[in-house]
């Protein structure tokens, strides 16, 4: 048995005034070590970064975003965030929801105030897509809110082809206003924080972020939802669009990433 966290969601669905502060300073102070580390410290070179920026900036406040990425380190998040300008990367109103596994980030109650602060949800790997983590995903994107999801479920150190998790599929297909869905890969984030010990950041690593096209599954949802289709499936044909696509923008980064000097 791990630590309970059912005290948690109860928590983010009624913050408190002290969680809005303690947000507020946990999300700015990340903010600027993710942009001082990524881009100040290492060599990024961000492609189509101005796609996120723009739907961001310009999105109707009822219209939610979806972002997707490859998970290489554990400094993904909040390392590729530091492109984003200050008054994204370092706003608790406006940066992302995100996924994080319950056994690494919510093992005790400081771990976890520590990451509910910076609006990280606990997901417990192996419950499956109707466990309470993916619950308030749906909620938040029924908010206009951005969340971001690691599809793979885990951090992919060999970098082989995971399938991806039916989570995604599930939130999409539930979400009551399908979000805006951006895809990111990003290639060289384990060379800034190396998967093995001990685990100390490096400096002057070529880091390659690339930004795809929103995807677009309106007319796929409707057909699956006008078919009638069962929930199971449609997650599933839901979960192999994103991969498939996700699979594109990877063979493109890691070109881009090896070419790039």
């Amino acid at each position: 048995m791990g630590y309970n966290i059912d005290w948690i969601f109860p928590r983010l669905r009624h913050p408190s005034n002290f969680w809005h502060l303690a947000s507020t300073v946990t999300i700015a102070a990340v903010g600027l070590f993710s942009k001082i580390v990524t881009v100040w410290l290492n060599k990024t070179k961000v492609y189509n970064g101005h796609i996120l920026r723009n739907a961001l900036d310009n999105k109707p406040a009822a219209i939610p975003i979806l972002t997707v990425s490859n998970h290489h380190s554990c400094f993904d998040d909040p390392g590729i965030w530091g492109y984003l300008p200050f008054s994204i990367v370092c706003n608790h109103n406006r940066i992302r929801w995100a996924l994080a596994a319950h056994d690494i980030c919510f093992t005790n109650k400081y771990h976890s105030l520590f990451f509910m602060a910076g609006k990280c949800i606990p997901v417990i790997r192996g419950a499956g897509v109707y466990q309470a983590a993916v619950d308030f995903c749906i909620e938040k994107l029924a908010q206009g809110d951005w969340v971001h999801i690691f599809p793979e479920g885990r951090v992919n150190m060999t970098k082989e082809q995971l399938r991806f998790k039916w989570g995604i599929g599930r939130i999409i297909y539930e979400s009551p206003v399908l979000p805006i869905i951006v895809p990111i890969w990003h290639e060289g984030m384990d060379t800034v924080l190396p998967n093995y010990p001990p685990y100390i950041l490096q400096l002057r690593k070529k880091v390659t972020i690339n930004i795809g096209q929103p995807i677009d599954l309106k007319d796929l949802v409707a057909k699956l939802k006008e078919k009638q289709m069962p929930e199971a499936e449609a997650r599933k044909v839901i979960t192999d669009r994103i991969q498939e696509e996700m699979m594109i923008l990877r063979q493109k980064t890691e070109y881009l990433h090896v070419e790039s000097r």
